[in-house]
């Protein structure tokens, strides 16, 4: 420390003690009157990468399909079997019960869903109302049955044991939350790729602000709907066995989690802290000093953060518990080096004797906290928010420490004056000793070790991986992590991804498989080959031919052409009723809200309906059902089998559009529309992975299935789109990896510039970085010799 700086820091601190403790005593109060607005975010929305083109598209895909969040309820019960009538009586209960939450826009459970073989029904009872258990003339042992064995239900709703299913409470898409969302995302897009005007600045603020202001209100809202309906399961307790999931229920316990996380490592920490202050120091000034200067140190910045609406995340929350850390040690280097002083100069005044620790200890200090700091900024590289915020966050954290190290321990030691020491010397050498007196007699044997330890450590290091297993951050005992492993052994996993594919362009549709005109079990693919589609004619050249009186293609209301303004297709009352060849109503009217979505627009002509579309997803949906990662498999493969099953052969051309015909009301809202898109001609395969079974490894997984889409199946590399919570939770792992193993020799090429200002020598400075980069790696290599992942939590080391 330059005799300037040394004196001005002498005639503020050390000869104004009481006033420097009162500007940080009124500081601290100031910061504390923030800390009613401390907020924690475990929402999904903090935990996905910034600019990730998946996560657009994945919110894309919820305006389009519907809502991936919901709330679901295991229900095993305990006195009598599921099929049974008390069972069964207290299943309904409990859905009427969450259906009747507020923000669940409907139940699906075995009690709800359409039954097709119970008995066994035919393809036009597919229009009619379907069955469901609750019906008296419903055969249960059939029902049974069904649910085991029917490619719709088996693996989803019914558990092997025949007695755990699920409850499962659809949440309303927040379209405000949307598209508050995308407009943000793209600003900041903007703001980083091209820059923007300051009336888009201005844009970007305002919309940031409502979107956080929107997002908090929500969140207490969720927080009180998991609440409420954890209250509501509690009723049935005695009845069954019961485990509440969902991604909102995650989200909630996370943040309780996060909270009590802060109680216990907080006050554990507090309590080591003065633990170890009372066995090292002896004496009680040595154990509030240090103690003050870290509280001081957590709850300012824990202020700050909350004045500024800088919320901790599952990520962050482990800022409080290092900042305690690295406050303690810079207090502690303060006060030995003080006693050392003392022990040596007792004659000398207390002013003299902080001045020479201050003076002494500031630049070893300094350059303590800049090189952790480096090491914190390397997060800021990340492209995941919650890490750069907690590097951020660490980084600010420190400097403070470092400013509340230097004021409050020397103004402390000035207000309670020398005092008695009782610091007998420093006996660590005798410790220390023995290893210097070893390498000086073994020094090769020394550089031989380190060498076996650096191959090690660098194979080890090729062993890290970023895959693990979610459920394994909760401990075995709590409801989310029990709620996870029977949904994943018994239900058909947990993790959900989406298989979105386009239909090829026109030409090739018109095209028969590998450019064939047909195939003699098709009886229309000579049309398809000819580029004769018989769906896209005025004059249907099966007219003559259909079996039913009126054909169902005659007058097609999605047809394209001209629609007068009163002649709406859609209307209430359908000018095309009486066309309909099962004499309903046409079953894509849109009688309701929920018809109007643009999942439900014509499929009419959809390439999926034929035989070479239906063919290739055919071919993709097997595939998947043989991968042992992957648990139940839905698509339009799964309503194709059935109807191929009840009309007891695999379906042509025609018969598919028949079957597409027949699905109307509830059989069509559960089979039809949560898996194609005929706005966009997409199809959507829907699947779940097992966590808790095998070693899932999400990255190989999602590169394996697009080799076989792609290479096998024979999708162009554009029309398949992977979507969904695994990709995210995928996208955020791999940016982990990347970012901070690549950065890894960015943060120690930092680190010795500090070491070669400091020692102004490169030998000494390449001795001093060796042993860090020998720790570093033997801990990388250490984790992936044991299987430790690098993860969103351990990337702090």
């Amino acid at each position: 420390m330059s005799k300037r700086l040394l004196g001005f820091y002498e005639a503020v601190v050390l000869r104004h003690p009481a006033l420097s403790l009162l500007m940080v005593v009124l500081l601290a109060v100031l910061m504390a009157f923030g800390l009613p607005n401390f907020k924690l975010d475990a929402s999904a929305d903090s935990l996905t990468l910034e600019h990730d083109s998946d996560l657009d598209y994945f919110r894309q895909s919820l305006q389009r399909y519907g809502s991936s969040d919901f709330l679901l309820v295991t229900f095993t019960p305990k006195k009598s079997d599921l099929f049974s009538d008390d069972s069964l009586s207290v299943l309904k209960a409990l859905s009427d019960d969450l259906a009747g939450v507020r923000g669940v826009s409907g139940t699906t459970s075995i009690l709800t869903v359409p039954l097709l073989y119970s008995p066994k029904i035919s393809v036009s009872q597919l229009k009619d109302e379907p069955r469901t258990l609750l019906d008296p003339d419903t055969d249960r042992a059939l029902a049974k049955q069904e649910f085991f064995e029917s490619p719709i239900y088996k693996d989803l709703i019914l558990g092997p044991d025949g007695q755990t299913t699920v409850v499962l409470a659809n949440l309303e898409l927040d379209e405000k939350y949307l598209s508050l969302v995308r407009h943000r995302d793209a600003l900041r897009l903007q703001r980083d790729t091209e820059g923007l005007s300051p009336e888009e600045e201005a844009e970007l603020e305002r919309v940031s602000q409502e979107f956080l202001d929107y997002r908090t209100a929500q969140a207490k809202k969720d927080h009180a709907r998991v609440a409420h309906v954890r209250s509501l399961i509690d009723k049935y307790r005695g009845e069954a066995t019961l485990f509440l999931g969902g991604p909102s229920m995650i989200t909630a316990d996370m943040i309780e989690f996060i909270k009590s996380d802060l109680r216990i490592f907080g006050a554990g920490i507090v309590i080591f802290i003065i633990v170890t202050l009372a066995i090292i120091f002896r004496q009680l000034r040595w154990v509030v000093l240090p103690l003050l200067t870290c509280v001081l140190a957590v709850e300012m910045m824990l202020g700050y953060l909350s004045w500024i609406d800088w919320r901790l995340t599952v990520i962050s929350s482990n800022f409080v518990a290092l900042l305690l850390i690295i406050t303690l040690a810079l207090t502690i280097h303060l006060i030995v080096r003080y006693r050392e002083y003392q022990r040596e100069q007792p004659e000398a005044e207390q002013v003299e004797l902080v001045r020479q620790t201050v003076a002494y200890m500031a630049r070893p200090c300094l350059y303590t906290v800049l090189t952790t700091i480096v090491a914190f900024v390397s997060l800021v590289v990340s492209d995941i928010r919650p890490v750069i915020d907690f590097g951020w966050m660490m980084t600010i954290g420190i400097l403070v420490a470092l400013v509340l190290a230097f004021v409050v321990i020397p103004a402390g030691m000035m207000l309670t004056g020398k005092g008695s020491n009782n610091d007998g010397g420093d006996n660590s050498a005798a410790f220390t000793l023995r290893f210097s007196r070893f390498t000086e007699q073994h020094g090769n044997l020394v550089l031989v070790l380190a060498l076996v330890a650096a191959v090690i450590s660098g194979w080890g290091a090729t062993q890290l991986k970023v895959d693990n297993r979610f459920i394994d951050y909760f401990r075995s005992d709590t409801e989310l992590y029990q709620g996870l492993s029977v949904i994943d052994a018994n239900l058909g996993g947990t993790t959900p991804l989406d298989i979105i594919i386009d239909a090829p362009p026109a030409p090739e549709i018109l095209i028969g498989d590998s450019g064939e005109a047909g195939n003699e079990a098709d009886p229309f693919g000579d049309a398809y080959g000819e580029q004769d589609d018989p769906f896209a004619q005025q004059e249907d050249p099966f007219a003559d031919a259909d079996p039913f009186e009126a054909d169902p293609f005659e007058a097609d209301p999605f047809e394209s052409g001209p629609v007068e303004k009163n002649d709406d297709p859609f209307a209430e009352s359908d000018p095309f009723e009486e066309a309909d060849p099962f004499g309903e109503a046409d079953p894509f009217a849109q009688n309701d809200s929920e018809s109007k979505t643009p999942a439900r627009a014509s499929i009419e002509n959809s390439y999926w309906f034929s035989g070479a579309g239906m063919r290739q997803l055919e071919e993709l949906h097997q595939y998947l059902e043989s991968l042992p990662e992957v648990g139940k498999v839905s698509s339009l493969v799964t309503v194709y089998h059935v109807a191929s099953d009840l009309m007891g052969h695999r379906l042509n051309d025609l018969e598919l559009a028949l079957v597409r015909q027949s699905l109307t009301g509830q059989n069509a809202d559960f089979l039809l529309y949560p898996y194609i898109d005929g706005e966009l001609d997409q199809a959507r395969i829907t699947l779940r992975t097992r966590e808790t079974q095998g070693d899932l490894k999400r990255s190989e997984l999602l590169a394996q299935i697009r080799d076989h889409a792609i290479n096998e199946v024979g999708f162009a590399e554009d029309q398949v789109h992977f979507t969904g919570l695994l990709v995210l939770y995928n996208n955020m792992l791999q940016s982990l990896f990347h970012s901070q193993i690549v950065t890894l020799g960015a943060v120690f090429f930092g680190i010795m510039l500090m070491f070669l200002v400091l020692f102004r020598s490169v030998s000494i400075s390449l001795v001093a970085i060796l042993p860090n980069l020998l720790a570093a790696g033997v801990v990388l290599g250490g984790m992936g010799l044991v299987g430790i992942p690098l993860d969103m939590m351990t990337i702090t080391i």
